[in-house]
């Protein structure tokens, strides 16, 4: 999905930054990108489970670009078992959250006047986060519980950001359920995503984004939750400030800024 976004936004003549993880990956997406025409795309690889590697994309999103308009906060997946990175939190909230909290704080004063769009799911219906617990247990582990509290987490970052942020507009929306790598760890999973005929496609999923990135500001609800370009109201355990206050707080603390 995020290959199709990086496209469709290259067919349009902007200036693309790909990052991913595996490097055969990232040099193919590249590559197709490229094929598109428009200004060459840059590139970076970067493990969203390390915070440090984080960073360095910053550093180098910072050493680049005076001014960063679009913001795609869209890396993020499941794990079948419980896990923690290097950093010491549990893989699913590092990945899907706290590395993109870091990377958009890190490029805050860059965005200023353009857009944040986070990537977030309708499975936030499954968990809640706990913003005084980032680690969690392996004992209480539940993949789906992990996943649908880290995108919450985004939905509650998108609106924190609105509020704490004016001049730089912060969504998040839903894809989809859409045909992807996503879950490629369980066979089971792995079937479904590549084998289920109701899927939606790569593009499809893409569109809010890329509509999120480019359409006319007035037309867009701050810190909005948004679905097939249409704005939704998430889970009512969403809509409390407070809780959306406190874990910027905590995610802050865990990753120092």
């Amino acid at each position: 999905m995020g290959l199709a976004a990086a496209q469709e936004f290259a067919r349009r003549g902007a200036r693309v930054v790909v990052v991913g993880r595996d490097p055969g990956r990232l040099a193919a997406a590249v590559d197709q990108v490229r094929a598109l025409g428009g200004p060459a795309p840059d590139s970076f690889r970067a493990d969203f489970t390390r915070l440090e590697e984080v960073r360095e994309l910053a550093s180098h999103l910072l050493d680049r670009y005076p001014r960063i308009d679009v913001l795609a906060n869209n890396a993020g997946g499941i794990v079948s078992s419980y896990a923690t990175t290097p950093d010491g939190f549990e893989t699913t909230i590092q990945a899907n959250h706290l590395a993109p909290f870091l990377l958009t704080n890190l490029l805050r004063e860059r965005l200023r006047g353009g857009r944040v769009v986070n990537t977030a799911s309708d499975a936030h219906r499954t968990g809640l986060v706990d913003p005084d617990d980032l680690t969690g247990r392996a004992d209480h582990y539940s993949r789906w519980e992990a996943y649908g509290a880290s995108k919450g987490a985004n939905i509650l970052f998108a609106a924190e950001a609105g509020r704490r942020w004016p001049d730089i507009l912060s969504t998040s929306y839903h894809p989809g359920v859409v045909r992807s790598r996503f879950g490629a760890d369980s066979p089971v999973m792995a079937a479904f995503y590549k084998f289920a005929p109701f899927l939606t496609t790569p593009e499809a999923g893409a569109d809010t984004l890329v509509w999120l990135a480019t359409a006319p500001e007035h037309e867009i609800t701050q810190g909005g939750y948004y679905a097939k370009r249409r704005l939704r109201r998430p889970a009512a355990k969403l809509a409390d400030p407070n809780l959306a206050a406190r874990l910027w707080e905590a995610s802050a603390k865990a990753v120092g800024r």
